[in-house]
């Protein structure tokens, strides 16, 4: 998980775009959203007379600020900082889901693992069993059927034994994929594959997720989409610009000095901000559609996962403390029954052919188990720590 979250190029760029938002949110805070304009000028007149040629010099200068008059500064820091927390509350729901991710392929390999120790076992079973039966053949205790039968089993495991071979380095590379491992370092786990008793209850979860990052970014998002509708309706009226300006002119003898207030205040004649409210007022109706949707459907996913948990581990509880020991019990019996000569073939390769198939039926079931619990916690935003 840590070498995930360190190595991920999607979480890494999700993380980029903060800059962009926190910019968005300094920009916001400043005292105006338009920064003040200065003007110099500087005139040379001749100005002929009777007796000569005059020259003046003039000069003005001045300095002009624009003021937003319908409460825009507000939506606007009230929309940016809102899609700042989405954006932190979404890359919170990325490394949840990421970490979800990277346990689901972390035990899908320990699976295969297991899987792959299993079907060794199995080849080494039936080859015992088909050396022993072409020996009785020799003997003549037992026909070429019987042979064929045991060779037929033994080849059959050595063939599950390289698709599981095969089905664990895909497992091994997909695990390497989150974890920006090159080719040649395929991964290799160690842990439990086995159910473990569950700290929370459905309730819990249920409680868990009205507060999870997701629900809550898309709560942001529909808070900054408002904020950004509120603000395009306040751009239909017009920002006022002051202006003040001071100047010397006139003759020498007789300067004069200059000092003018103006005010500017276009009028909102023809261009009424439609098309910005129109793309306003749809994002946040979908921010709106959006943050209902995920609201109404994370509680049902949540008792659908939760259910299928449950039927899960009743089927690890069978498997681990009916079907096993009975088996464990049958193939102790088979090996006894064969030395006594009251079984034939057939009966042993049953016997070990339910016993491998059973533990095979037990790691898919640990499997499944784990896969879905990992995705409850994710849907419930339960923290999946190493």
């Amino acid at each position: 998980m840590a070498l995930a979250e360190a190595a991920n190029p999607v979480l890494q760029g999700k993380q980029a775009q903060l800059a962009a938002a926190e910019g968005a949110v300094t920009d916001a805070v400043a005292l105006f959203q338009n920064n003040p304009q200065v003007s110099i000028e500087s005139t040379r007149r001749k100005v002929p007379d009777a007796s000569s040629l005059e020259r003046r010099k003039e000069w003005s200068a001045g300095v002009s600020q624009t003021f937003e008059i319908s409460g825009q500064p507000g939506h606007r820091r009230q929309a940016s900082a809102a899609a700042l927390q989405a954006l932190r509350l979404e890359i919170d729901d990325m490394r949840l889901q990421q970490r979800a991710e990277v346990a689901q392929r972390f035990y899908r390999v320990l699976a295969f693992q297991r899987r792959v120790e299993l079907e060794t076992q199995a080849v080494r079973m039936f080859d015992e069993t088909a050396r022993a039966v072409e020996k009785r053949r020799a003997a003549g205790e037992d026909t070429r059927l019987d042979a064929n039968v045991a060779l037929v089993e033994a080849e059959r495991a050595r063939n599950q034994l390289a698709t599981v071979q095969e089905q664990l380095i895909e497992a091994r590379s997909a695990l390497a994929v989150p974890l920006q491992l090159p080719p040649s370092g395929l991964p290799e786990v160690a842990g439990a594959l086995e159910a473990a008793r569950l700290p929370y209850s459905e309730g819990e979860l249920l409680d868990l997720a009205q507060t999870q990052p997701r629900l809550r970014a898309l709560a942001s998002r529909q808070d900054s989409a408002s904020a950004r509708l509120q603000l395009e309706r306040a751009a239909r009226y017009p920002d006022v610009t002051v202006g003040l300006n001071v100047g010397r002119e006139g003759a020498m003898d007789a300067r004069e000095r200059l000092t003018t207030l103006t005010v500017s205040l276009p009028l909102p004649l023809f261009k009424r901000n439609a098309a910005g409210i129109g793309v306003a007022a749809t994002e946040a109706a979908q921010a709106d559609i959006e943050r209902r949707a995920a609201a109404r459907n994370v509680p049902a996913d949540i008792h659908a996962l939760w259910v299928r948990l449950q039927s899960m581990q009743q089927r690890v509880d069978r498997l681990q403390l009916s079907v096993m020991p009975t088996l464990a019990k049958n193939e102790e019996l088979s090996k006894k029954s064969l030395h006594a000569g009251q079984i034939g073939l057939m009966e042993l390769i049953l016997t070990n052919r339910q016993l491998i198939d059973a533990r095979r039926d037990l790691v898919e079931a640990l499997l499944d188990y784990q896969t879905t619990r990992l995705n409850l916690e994710a849907a419930a935003g339960w923290t999946v720590q190493p």
